[in-house]
This record gives structure tokens, C-alpha cells and sequence, in this order.
């Protein structure tokens, strides 16, 4: 598969703290990719570079072999915390993000309603977050990513505040979507049965600095010897 995404020694300093040491990395066209590894190893800070939140200490994030010089609507973003607007209905939360598009009402309306049907909430358009469960806030979270029709999708923990429950059926969705739409996905995670469940591909790593350890091919062998080489890499480091 093409690489979409790549990374060129990317490293990133906040200060004199080394957050991500050099790294380099390949996303394909279409993949489903986890970041997988303990607070304080970068997963995060890999995604926001990507996302072009933080820009790189050194090295760089090529898009399609362009340089990513801050955010842009080729990337969407899904974070653990939904950050909704209150005062919008679930639709206008999503019509609301596509205002920077230039669409007009009439299509960021339609948009707005595909998206929110896509995620199952087709018939709470109009109910506000606070009329929501946790699990219904990150799917409008999740329509308003991908009613923008991103070529990435980058999820930064998005299921890490629910219920197991909850958290399960999220995860099943995500699933769905991604094998309809086959967008690239990059899930920052700290939970391995989460990462083998979801991913094609995880990427392991460690804190101290942050930078990766390991990179697994989901699929090549049984999930459960691969469990098992992801713990025992995580507990020994």
C-alpha cells in the first residue's frame, strides 16, 4: 500500500524536555494503525505533530510527500474529551465544523445529517450534548470528524472515558465505519485488547523519552502470542 503519512526523523522538544525522539514512520492508504503505550511515551505528541498541532523540533510530516505545516482539513481529529458546543444541537455541532469549508447551509445541512446517521444518531440531531449519554457525545464527536471527509483520521484515545459497555460498542462502530470508508486511521491507545481488536498494524512504545519500540503486523500469527510479546515489551522497558 502507498504511504499517505510519513514521518522523517521527526522529533519533538517542549523546551528542554525531549517529548518524541527521531522517528520515522510510514501510514498507507487506508490503514488502521494504534499507538500503544504507557502516559508520557509520545503517542500523543506523534498524533498532534501529524495533525500539525506541534510543530516538529526537528525532522518532518510529509502528506501525500507534502510537508504538513499546521492543521488542515485532510486530517480529522477525535479526541477522549468531546469538546462539544453546549448551546448547538448535535447537528449544529457537526454543521458548525464545516463552516470553514464554505458550504452552503443547504449542504452543511445534509452533510451534517449523513454523518450524524452514519454514527447511529440519526434520530438525536437535535438534542443537545447535555441531553446525551457519554457514548452518543463522542459519536457526534466522531460525525463531526468525518462529515469533513478526511483522508486521516487521527483518535486520540476517544473511548478511554466510557464504560466497558459503552466502550465496546464504540468500538464496533469504529470498525464498520472504517471498512466502509477505508479512511486512514491513526488510534492512540493504552489498552492492548483495544489496539488488537481495532488495528492492522501496532506500534509500541516507551517512555523516557518517548520514541517506539516495536512494530507489529496484526494478523501474522494468533492475537494471543502477540498479547503476550506486547506486554512482556512493555514490562520490560
Amino acid at each position: 500500500m502507498t504511504a499517505l503519512v510519513r514521518l522523517e526523523g521527526v522529533e519533538v522538544r517542549y523546551g528542554r524536555s525531549l517529548a518524541l525522539t527521531a522517528t520515522e514512520l510510514d501510514f498507507a492508504q487506508g490503514s488502521f494503525t494504534s499507538l500503544l503505550g504507557p502516559t508520557g511515551c509520545g503517542k500523543s505528541t506523534l498524533l498532534n505533530a501529524v495533525a500539525g498541532f506541534v510543530p516538529p523540533s526537528s525532522g518532518r510530516v510529509l502528506m501525500d510527500g507534502v510537508p504538513v505545516t499546521g492543521p488542515g482539513p485532510d486530517r480529522g481529529v477525535v479526541f477522549q474529551h468531546y469538546a462539544l458546543l453546549p448551546w448547538f444541537t448535535a447537528r449544529g455541532n457537526v454543521e458548525f465544523a464545516l463552516k470553514r469549508f464554505g458550504l452552503s447551509r443547504t449542504e452543511r445541512r445534509a452533510r451534517a445529517l449523513e454523518a450524524l446517521a452514519e454514527v447511529g444518531l440519526a434520530d438525536a440531531a437535535e438534542k443537545h450534548p447535555a441531553q446525551l449519554s457519554g457514548g452518543m457525545r463522542q459519536r457526534v464527536a466522531l460525525a463531526r470528524a468525518l462529515a469533513a471527509q478526511p483522508r486521516v483520521l487521527l483518535m486520540d484515545e476517544p473511548f478511554g472515558a466510557l464504560d466497558a459497555i459503552t466502550r465496546a460498542r464504540m468500538q464496533r462502530l469504529l470498525t464498520r465505519l472504517w471498512e466502509h470508508t477505508r479512511t486512514t486511521v491513526v488510534f492512540v491507545t493504552h489498552d492492548v485488547d483495544e489496539a488488537l481488536a481495532l488495528s492492522q498494524r501496532v506500534i509500541v512504545m516507551a517512555a523516557g523519552p518517548g520514541r517506539v519500540i516495536a512494530d507489529h503486523r496484526v494478523g501474522d500469527g494468533p492475537k494471543s502470542d502477540l498479547h503476550h510479546r506486547i506486554v512482556t515489551q512493555l514490562d520490560t522497558e
